[in-house]
């Protein structure tokens, strides 16, 4: 079922692992035709497609795809789309660019992080003709599924990190820079997967998120969450937590194995403050806790915190 967001803007849950409200896609439908804004994995391209087709969109309606970014959850399934789409354009940000044509360092990258459960999670992983991708920086005006969509660089979570916002609607595509909120009085959780979280960067992100002021922000884990200035400040202060629970640590006299499994207990008991264990878990699929402490632990020994 397509949820509406507003007048030609829905989004659907493409169930992810059979898990509600893990992965969202937006749908933006106009005259010339559809958009979708990180469609997710091919292993979750079944339920798209079926979503899609309850409310009337065929492949040969979806004229463009939107990626925030490259990683497997957000666009996975996006070498798929385009062989079964050809005419499809593809947005990424320059960066994650040839990583979506030759997509072999990528898939090493995840395959050394997710192991045996690659192809369970995330399907295949095809190359995406270099001929349908359209590279963005930042700064870009695009129309799309019947919207003027402005472009932002929103580094921090990946250094290939867009998001879009539609002034007309008020809503902005933040991806992950606004973190993970799974209900409207959930916990804002910053996904720090390595390899390249920045914290300093994802501060600026979310200031230019801030700026544009948007009435609703759109999360792919998961969903439409507002007011922007009340996640917005959560997001903030929730980093600081993730950074100083990795630090504590790191400040312990023992093994690597035994400082992760020290921030996934902490973690989990800082987010069951306000939720059961069952929804802990589902966090933990949207964001694998284990994953957070190697990309932020990365981060602070880079910096020689």
């Amino acid at each position: 079922m397509l949820t509406p967001l507003a007048a030609g803007v829905s989004f659907l849950d493409l169930e992810f692992q059979a898990t509600p409200r893990i992965i969202a896609t937006a749908v933006l439908r106009g005259a010339a035709g559809v958009a979708l804004i990180d469609p997710g994995p091919s292993s979750s391209l079944p339920t798209l497609w079926r979503e899609l087709g309850t409310a009337g969109v065929s492949s040969g309606d979806v004229t463009a795809l939107l990626l925030t970014h490259i990683h497997l959850d957000h666009a996975g399934g996006v070498g798929t789309l385009v062989r079964q789409n050809p005419r499809l354009r593809v947005y990424v940000h320059e960066k994650g660019a040839a990583h979506l044509s030759n997509p072999e360092k990528l898939v090493a990258s995840a395959a050394r992080l997710y192991g045996d459960a690659m192809d369970r999670l995330w399907g295949d992983v095809l190359p995406v003709p270099s001929s349908v991708i359209v590279p963005l920086t930042g700064g870009e005006r695009l129309e799309e599924g019947g919207r003027t969509l402005d472009v932002a660089y929103t580094p921090g979570h990946a250094s290939h990190h867009v998001s879009y916002f539609s002034a007309d609607t008020g809503i902005a595509f933040v991806g992950d820079t606004a973190g993970i909120k799974r209900g409207p009085h959930e916990y804002v959780l910053p996904p720090t997967p390595p390899p390249d979280i920045d914290v300093d960067l994802w501060r600026d992100s979310l200031a230019r998120l801030a700026a544009w002021r948007p009435d609703t922000l759109f999360l792919t884990h998961f969903g439409p969450h507002g007011p922007s200035d009340l996640h917005l400040t959560e997001m903030n202060e929730h980093l600081d937590s993730v950074v100083n629970i990795a630090k504590r640590s790191l400040a312990r006299e023992e093994s690597d194995e035994a400082r992760e499994e020290f921030f996934v207990a902490a973690l989990r008991r800082e987010l069951c403050r306000g939720m059961d264990e069952k929804e802990a878990r589902a966090y933990d699929l949207a964001a694998r806790f284990d994953l957070s402490w190697r990309g932020i632990v990365r981060y602070l020994r880079k910096r020689g915190s």
